[in-house]
């Protein structure tokens, strides 16, 4: 299999950057969940879990800043064939997910109130924490984090991550099922297969 993709198929590099993204997304939520539904708040589980989730959104900014060098980097695939609004909605979805992928992980980090303990290996400091929150939010803007936290809280949890990524990674999984076992295309092959 090629590193780089070409004309009919994605390369090795662009399916591990995928398939690890996916990975990291699945293992966020879970850590989220988990944090909610099976921990109590102040306990070492709630923190451990709380942590976790934060590891795997610094971990997606990094995967997802990769992916984006390597999508302007390499070609992409020649798309199936299909209508004109088939091949608009995939690019619209495309789109959306990339820009997705950027910023909830980015509010995720921004609208945080602790340090990051990277995979319980190193701190990161919270962005509260930084020389921008003070020179852009707190200095530029006038506000205290608890005034910036609110918005970005609630585009981060509220709409992103309790319904937009939701939505656009069962549309995305839909739409290369539907290709797959529908049009019976190279769709779904194209990111799965090792040819």
């Amino acid at each position: 299999m090629a590193l780089k993709n070409t004309e009919s198929d994605y390369g090795s590099i662009a399916k591990w950057i995928h398939w690890i993204t996916a990975i990291l997304f699945l293992a966020a939520y879970v850590s989220v969940y988990y944090r909610q539904w099976f921990t109590e708040a102040k306990t070492p589980e709630n923190w451990s879990a709380l942590q976790l989730h934060l590891s795997f959104g610094v971990s997606i900014m990094v995967v997802v800043g990769l992916r984006v060098v390597w999508r302007i980097m390499d070609q992409t695939p020649k798309p199936e064939p299909g209508s004109k609004l088939e091949h608009m909605a995939a690019h619209v979805g495309h789109y959306m997910l990339y820009i997705v992928m950027i910023i909830a992980p980015v509010t995720g980090y921004i609208g945080t109130g602790v340090n990051t303990e990277f995979f319980f290996m190193f701190d990161i400091p919270k962005f509260e924490s930084t020389e921008i929150f003070k020179y852009v939010v707190s200095d530029s803007l006038g506000l205290t984090f608890a005034e910036f936290e609110k918005p970005i809280d609630f585009i981060h949890k509220e709409i992103l991550g309790a319904w937009l990524i939701w939505v656009l990674i069962a549309g995305h999984a839909g739409a290369a099922l539907f290709h797959h076992f529908v049009k019976k295309d190279r769709t779904l092959l194209k990111m799965t297969s090792n040819k």
